[in-house]
């Protein structure tokens, strides 16, 4: 098998629970500049833009997260993006099944990167360096390679890998003796001392062809389904929508479990690359620049005699005093004070506002949209203030509402407003009402973003008193 270049497959459906209150279901971690200035997701697909071994991602998403995606992966230069939508979430097996199913039908021969779109990896250099091992690797012993993270502590919360006999064709490449669990402490301590034993990355280089063999003798109806659900996928956009009841026919099961479990001659690359999944705000402390008491500080953040804490604040102000070894959060409309040693426990927060009907694990004050985004900065039962910024270009769909009325403030900008037949230009400190029933849209023809202050009221509020009848994001 002649080289071919590697395509990215970035998994970006996760949630990230125990990020919360900055991650949300609508918005979840690898959306959100947490380690550097760009989102996780830009810092992964930044990661193999940096080097010719790579063709240009495919990635795989939620539905609800498509467009600031795709604006995401825009700001990067990427301007016709591949992205493939699951129905559902299926675990790691099923979405890698997707990829290599599209992929197999233009370049049977590729290699495909798997890689989850919330790691943190300093050492991009290492990084790349085990990638081309392990594709020297895989392409001479016809195998599915995983990386292996050097451990530098006794972790109890990642999987293990252990190391067998060096492989033939790649540097630094061995066969995997054993996936193990994650450990207790005192195992994990022994790990550590062995040095055969690696946390497990998950992060995958496959040919594609190889991983669809795998997966008929190991795991037959995952493929069957991916596959049928490919073969009557639908295109919308850059979006690629796999057929939804073939996919949810797939069991719901890890690459681990699926098939690296399973083969003979699996492969893991050591590598030694700053590699991090943050996957707690304890883990994101130990990953950023701290000052002389050993905080980790973001936004508007006081802090006096307080020691070793992680404070950031997304708006109000946070004042620490005399404490030492917490994550402080605070956010428009929540904020979290835990322990560092308790921070994998955010997600039962998470757990009671979902149990208990509350929306704070949904989504954030502020809500984007493919045009632009909305804030609510005031609501009652029969009345609700939003402030829209609508994007320079951007148009919003043509639509009604049946149970409520709008009045359009524009604070910034030129609004094009179509109310049924009438369309009109409305400039800055002009206003314009929007009777209940009424089609209408609003558009930003301008140059620089559009900022409405929206009045709505009526007898009934929700998000889905909405009839679309035109949309240029295909949501109508």
């Amino acid at each position: 098998m002649t080289a071919h270049k590697i395509i990215p497959v970035i998994l970006s459906g996760g949630s990230g629970t125990r990020l919360w209150p900055l991650s949300r279901a609508l918005y979840p971690k690898q959306l959100l500049p947490l380690a550097t200035e760009n989102s996780m997701l830009q810092d992964t697909v930044r990661r193999s833009q940096s080097n010719d071994l790579f063709a240009d991602p495919l990635v795989i998403a939620n539905e609800e997260h498509r467009f600031i995606i795709a604006e995401q992966l825009r700001q990067l230069g990427i301007e016709d993006p591949t992205i493939i939508l699951e129905p559902e979430g299926r675990n790691t097996a099923p979405a890698a099944a997707l990829a290599a199913e599209y992929i197999s039908r233009t370049d049977p021969d590729a290699l495909m990167l798997i890689m989850p779109s919330d790691h943190v990896i300093s050492d991009v250099a290492a990084f790349h360096m085990a990638v081309h091992d392990a594709q020297s690797a895989v392409l001479a012993n016809d195998t599915l390679a995983t990386f292996g993270i050097l451990p530098t502590k006794a972790e109890t919360g990642y999987g293990y890998i252990r190391r067998g006999s060096k492989m033939q064709g790649g540097n630094n490449c061995f066969q995997v003796e054993q996936f193990v669990e994650k450990p207790d402490f005192t195992t994990a301590k022994t790990y550590l001392e062995d040095g055969n034993y690696f946390w497990n990355s998950g992060i995958f280089l496959f040919p594609v062809n190889r991983y669809l063999t795998a997966l008929e003798r190991h795991e037959p109806s995952i493929l069957s389904s991916c596959r049928d659900a490919i073969l009557a996928a639908e295109k919308d956009l850059c979006f690629l929508r796999p057929q939804a009841d073939a996919f949810r026919a797939s069991p719901s099961i890890s690459i681990d479990y699926a098939v690296m479990e399973r083969i003979q001659n699996a492969t893991v690359i050591p590598v030694n690359m700053g590699w991090n999944d943050v996957g707690s705000w304890s883990a994101l402390w130990e990953i950023q620049d701290k000052d002389d008491d050993g905080n980790v500080r973001h936004g508007d953040v006081i802090t006096v005699n307080s020691q070793n804490c992680l404070l950031r604040s997304e708006g109000p102000a946070i004042a620490a005093v005399g404490v030492e070894d917490l994550a402080v959060v605070a956010t428009a409309d929540a904020i979290l004070v835990a322990h560092k040693d308790h921070a994998q426990d955010v997600k039962k927060v998470v757990s009671h506002l979902a149990d208990n009907g509350r929306e704070e694990h949904i989504s954030h004050t502020v809500v984007y949209r493919p045009w632009g985004s909305y804030q609510t900065t005031d609501y009652g039962s029969r009345f609700q203030v939003k402030r829209l910024t609508v994007n320079p270009g951007e148009t919003l769909s043509l639509q009604k509402h049946f149970h409520r009325a709008e009045h359009w403030i524009v604070v910034e900008g030129t609004a094009e407003v179509s109310i049924n037949d009438n369309v009109s230009m409305v400039n800055e400190n002009e206003s314009v009402y929007i009777p209940i029933g009424a089609t209408h849209r609003l558009a930003n023809p301008g140059k620089i973003p559009l900022h409405i202050i929206e009045v709505q009221s009526g007898s009934y509020l929700g998000e889905d008193d909405i009839v679309r009848f035109d949309d240029t994001y295909g949501r109508s």
